[in-house]
């Protein structure tokens, strides 16, 4: 386990962004734990939450002239993550987010800030069943963007007929898709935590 996933999952369970339990996640799945990235908002560690994503996109090199946000969580997500890009780089970071609504007037459109022509990458919260990356991505290539990557805080490595969802998205897409950290990765830290041991071998029997 790299430093990243190990500082990642610490300052999740920290903040009360990762949760363990009874839930019923958005596509009606239950589940014994719950990824909440607005926990990092609510607790002002938005900029740690910033600094994680930059060290993973620097890490894995993606290629990239904006960064997109997908409304509404993913406004500030973006904004933070260029905002420590640029400062890291010495360089501007452009974002881009949608609007809930069309806009008509003045700039117009579904977009703010330009993608077309750009080679664009999304951030998002969490890979669950890979509906609002899908989203996304059409949402940017309808505006003439072309998605280059896509990357997110935890990928939950659900199991679709026998597949995980980054490999349909992946295939599906032609699109790399990178985590901070994944299923996996949790239930080997929980694993080494005495008191969260009980924990992990719940999330194993689930699987």
């Amino acid at each position: 386990m790299s430093n990243l996933d190990k500082d990642f999952l610490e300052l999740s369970i920290e903040v009360k962004a990762l949760l363990f339990g009874d839930f019923t996640l958005k596509s009606g799945k239950k589940s014994n734990y719950f990824f909440n990235i607005t926990a990092f908002l609510e607790s002002g560690y938005i900029s740690e939450l910033a600094r994680l994503y930059s060290e993973k996109i620097q890490e894995t090199s993606l290629d990239y002239e904006v960064i997109f946000g997908p409304a509404y969580k993913g406004i500030p997500l973006a904004s933070a993550v260029a905002t420590q890009l640029s400062k890291t780089l010495s360089r501007n970071i452009p974002i881009s987010f949608d609007r809930k609504e069309k806009k008509y007037h003045g700039e117009g459109g579904s977009l703010v800030g330009a993608v077309e022509n750009k080679k664009v990458m999304i951030l998002d919260d969490v890979l669950t069943a890979g509906t609002a990356i899908r989203n996304a991505v059409n949402l940017v290539g309808q505006s003439g963007g072309e998605v280059s990557s896509v990357i997110v805080a935890l990928d939950r490595q659900e199991i679709f007929e026998g597949q995980r969802a980054k490999e349909i998205l992946e295939n599906e897409l032609n699109i790399p898709i990178y985590s901070i950290s994944n299923l996996d990765k949790l239930i080997l830290f929980l694993e080494k935590s005495e008191e969260l041991r009980g924990t992990a071998e719940k999330l194993k029997s689930s699987l």
